[in-house]
């Protein structure tokens, strides 16, 4: 049997959700979208969120709200997602492409004020888009100081502001955003899933009045009643899989220590939430993914999906290199002991 790099089933809670969704006879946006926004306050207390059909959406929003005009520029990661790009493009805003280091996938202001020194002369910056890749915090606060309005995506990092206790699987919960703007996607391979759509949400009351005035967009824009179901079920069960995440991923580090290749470590004491398990290798990655597939177990290029994974990007050479480098394993909650126990085996043992 493969082991794929992400959970294909849908549990008895998640379907039973999805059904009663469907009997009340209310497909698109209603009463659990509304549902879904006031479950999702709870677990990160912001002042005001939209329930939207993509994360696309949600990033456009996004934009809109911080009135980023025509021309302007706007500082992404090289290792952001591709679909950034395209709405960067549809709204006519230039893309700032910033590189991150070889320990860490995430921008710091550093790099920030290298990327904006060299190119954006004639641009004005209206804003920084950060994207918490493969689950990892930026340090959002310093890069604060720069002075620009910030999106913050934690589409993959959802969790990592809290740890669960060893024993219960409870958890502390705690602040989610330092942004203006903050988008947590639900989609396929994001930290929550509902199989499609985003929240887009703001902390305080300011930033809140801004997107009340999208109260009024079309359904077609709004996530369904049936994807809301399946979201309610993720965000009450996080704690629990947050600790399965947790406790299957100790096991990788032990694994990963017998072998060459290398780890992102967080850069604070924050608790990781174990979006993935990657590596950095030291050999070539179709070799590692050949030699894995040989074993039935799925491994995929960790930045394949990103912008600098689409094409080469200049004067990003670190996130050049390291889609080049890192492989993503399997990691979700429903991952059995045995298929552990083969991921474990399969990692000490990598060429």
């Amino acid at each position: 049997m493969k082991i794929e790099i992400y959970s294909p089933t849908i549990r008895r809670k998640e379907m039973d959700a999805v059904l009663t969704a469907m009997v009340e006879e209310k497909i698109g946006p209603g009463d659990r979208n509304r549902l879904l926004i006031q479950t999702a306050k709870e677990h990160l207390h912001y002042e005001y969120a939209l329930a939207l059909r993509s994360s696309a959406f949600a990033l456009h929003f996004a934009l809109k709200a911080l009135d980023v005009k025509q021309g302007q520029a706007v500082v992404i990661s090289a290792l952001s997602p591709r679909y950034y790009l395209q709405v960067l493009n549809d709204l006519h805003i230039t893309p700032v492409y910033c590189d991150v280091t070889y320990d860490f996938p995430c921008m710091n202001k550093e790099l920030i004020e290298n990327a904006i020194a060299k190119k954006c002369a004639g641009l004005e910056v209206a804003a920084v888009i950060l994207h918490h890749t493969l689950g990892f915090m930026p340090d959002t606060a310093g890069i604060i100081e720069l002075g620009f309005p910030i999106i913050e995506d934690i589409s993959q990092s959802y969790g990592s502001w809290i740890k669960p206790s060893e024993k219960t699987g409870d958890n502390k919960k705690g602040e989610s955003s330092f942004s203006q703007f903050t988008i947590l996607g639900l989609e396929e391979r994001d930290m929550l899933t509902s199989g499609g759509g985003a929240l887009l949400f703001a902390t305080n009351k300011k930033d809140a009045s801004v997107l009340r005035s999208f109260t009024g967009i079309a359904d077609e824009y709004c996530l369904t009643d049936i994807n809301s179901a399946l979201a309610i079920v993720q965000f009450k069960e996080m704690s629990h899989n947050l600790k399965k995440r947790y406790d299957i991923a100790e096991i990788f580090i032990q694994a990963s220590m017998r072998t060459r290749h290398k780890r992102f470590i967080p850069k604070s004491d924050d608790y990781y939430c174990y979006y993935s398990f990657s590596l950095v290798l030291e050999t070539g990655l179709k070799d590692v993914i050949a030699y894995a597939k040989k074993k039935d177990i799925i491994l995929e290029n960790a930045f394949g999906n990103t912008i600098a994974g689409s094409g080469i990007i200049e004067n990003c050479p670190v996130s050049n290199s390291l889609c080049l480098r890192t492989v993503l394993f399997p990691l979700y909650p429903r991952l059995r002991s045995k298929d552990v126990e083969r991921i474990s085996r399969l990692i000490m043992t990598l060429p």
